[in-house]
């Protein structure tokens, strides 16, 4: 029998240590001593052990991968990452977006989808969640919304009535919060969905023609789902949930992967396109636009420090390589400059430097010096130079630039043919869930209404989905809370902008309206019992009906 020699304990300066156990005192019973720097070490490193969190998506985790090109679209981009046959190293970190690093994975909430490419031509991340589209298109409202479904000032306690007061206050929200309040608010597992980028991205080819791009990462283990009750037993069994089945997965080699698609669009149909290609808060129907197969990404290693390749993880939308570029979407505009902005404040100006951020082509910069620089150096640290340091080549960065002008201003997008803030979101009701689903959405919804939504707030929400879809309520809701009914009538012209042909709904009716009605009548949240599950797996979301989204 071999047995194996522990390393001998060293201080962080490779000093041996006497001990593990005990402290340096003048005798076995008296006061410690000042002199003993590794219990020094050891008290003044553990106080400084946490950084700051990030301020949304704080809850997260994620693994190690490749990407593998499977399919040519080299006639519209000229990166080198999505050329056929590149395989690719690849990191990814899936979160949720409103939980601190303690709260449980099962909350609803949208899942972040952010992916770095260690590519030979600089790192490229696409940085995504788990829906195709978000709450707001205008950078200025992002970080309102995030305070939104933090906590409050008074208590330091989530509320639901502060979720629904900023949401109904803000029309544009329509299409994600249904997102949000249908099945795929809550994934089965992180494998179980599929991840998007949501904003519109540019690629450029090597003749100089420029697309604009979404990308979808779609599951090829499905779409599956957790109730509310399945997800809330679990987040009182197990906060993380969704970590440990991903971590497990991948030991047991059981690698999870996902197909990614594109759709593309002419750089020229944009300027006329019936919805503007730009705004996060729409999607572009595959009937228009259909899904062009790029390659495969796989997850097939672990990290083995969860805190230096997790915690210190750094994506950023303006990391784009030669051949891929931002687009005039606003959302993603400002997230050029908020992301990198706050890896400088959470981790230090040299962020970059740290081993799961750095690029695996070479770097040639002009940065120097900083808090916690790791590389050195070198003369000359200026440009120009005539010392021989790097030049600019932009034969080499192949970046996507478009023509724009006009006066600044402060105004909302101009409206285009179909756009309103309420359209998809009622198609996404009516072509893309099945009942089943749209129960469940209702379901969900009055759940999340009931639990502390005060009552200007509630009227505001009753409209909000009257006009989503007029199977979305009923001509007079009654919530009964302690006792007292309170009364929702719909009233015409909620706040936000309606598109040519349109009218804001005058009140809800139908089936789905009446189990609404009945249930909140009731005063329960829970609705109607869920399907009994086959096989062990909860029912898998509806297929999408052709010429809408999809999201597949």
């Amino acid at each position: 029998m071999t047995t194996t020699q522990p390393k001998p304990t060293t201080t962080d300066a490779g000093i041996p240590v006497a001990s593990d156990e005990f402290s340096l005192t003048v005798g076995p019973d008296g006061p410690i001593l000042l002199q003993d720097h590794y219990l020094m070490e050891t008290m003044a490193n553990f106080n400084r052990e946490m950084i700051p969190d990030r301020q949304p998506h704080a809850k997260g985790f994620g693994a190690y991968g490749y990407f593998e090109v499977t399919d040519d679209l080299s006639a519209y981009t000229r990166a080198a990452v999505f050329q056929p046959g590149t395989r690719t190293d690849t990191a990814i970190r899936f979160s949720t977006v409103a939980g601190e690093r303690g709260s449980p994975d099962t909350w609803r909430d949208p899942r972040g989808f952010a992916l770095k490419f260690y590519t030979s031509e600089g790192n490229l991340d696409i940085v995504g969640n788990n829906t195709p589209v978000f709450f707001v298109r205008d950078p200025l409202k992002f970080e309102n919304f995030i305070r939104s479904q933090k906590r409050r000032v008074d208590t330091g306690l989530r509320d639901n009535d502060m979720q629904w007061d900023f949401w109904t206050l803000v029309p544009e929200s329509a299409h994600q919060v249904t997102w949000l309040m249908g099945d795929r608010g809550i994934p089965r597992t992180w494998r179980n969905m599929n991840g998007y980028s949501s904003h519109t991205y540019s690629w450029i080819n090597a003749a100089g023609e420029i697309f604009w791009v979404k990308y979808h990462f779609i599951s090829d283990q499905g779409i599956e789902f957790l109730t509310q009750a399945e997800a809330d037993e679990l987040a009182g069994k197990d906060a993380d949930y969704h970590q440990r089945d991903l971590i497990n997965a991948i030991k047991r080699g059981d690698y999870p992967s996902w197909t990614l698609k594109v759709q593309i669009m002419p750089f020229e149909a944009a300027k006329t396109y019936r919805f503007n290609p730009f705004d996060l808060t729409k999607v572009w129907p595959h009937s228009d636009y259909p899904l062009h197969e790029v390659g495969k990404l796989v997850l097939d290693r672990n990290v083995s420090d969860a805190h230096a390749e997790m915690e210190q993880f750094a994506v950023e939308p303006n990391n784009h390589v030669p051949g891929t570029g931002l687009s005039p979407d606003r959302m993603l505009l400002g997230r050029s400059f908020s992301y990198a902005d706050a890896h400088r404040a959470r981790l230090g100006v040299n962020y970059k430097q740290i081993p799961v951020n750095a690029p695996k082509s070479e770097v040639h910069s002009y940065s120097k010096n900083g808090v916690m620089r790791i590389h050195n150096a070198t003369d000359p640290v200026y440009a120009p130079n005539s010392k021989g340091g790097p030049q600019a080549d932009p034969s080499l960065t192949g970046e996507p630039l478009w023509a724009v002008d006009g006066e600044m201003v402060r105004s909302a997008y101009t409206l285009r043919r179909d756009d309103d803030d309420w359209g998809q979101a009622g198609t996404l009701v009516r072509e893309v869930l099945d009942d089943a689903a749209r129960e469940r959405l209702v379901s969900n919804i009055v759940g999340h209404l009931l639990n502390g939504v005060s009552e200007p707030v509630l009227q505001r929400a009753f409209e909000y989905w009257s006009n989503v879809d007029t199977d979305l309520g009923a001509r007079r809701a009654v919530h009964r809370r302690g006792g007292r009914a309170v009364h929702l009538q719909p009233r015409r012209g909620l706040r936000g902008h309606v598109g040519p042909g349109r009218t804001a709904a005058p009140g809800c009716r139908g089936s789905i309206g009446r189990a609404w009605a009945a249930r909140c009548r009731r005063g329960r949240a829970d609705g109607p019992r869920p399907s009994r599950r086959r096989g062990g797996r909860a029912p898998v979301l509806g297929r999408v009906r052709a010429g809408f989204d999809g999201c597949r």
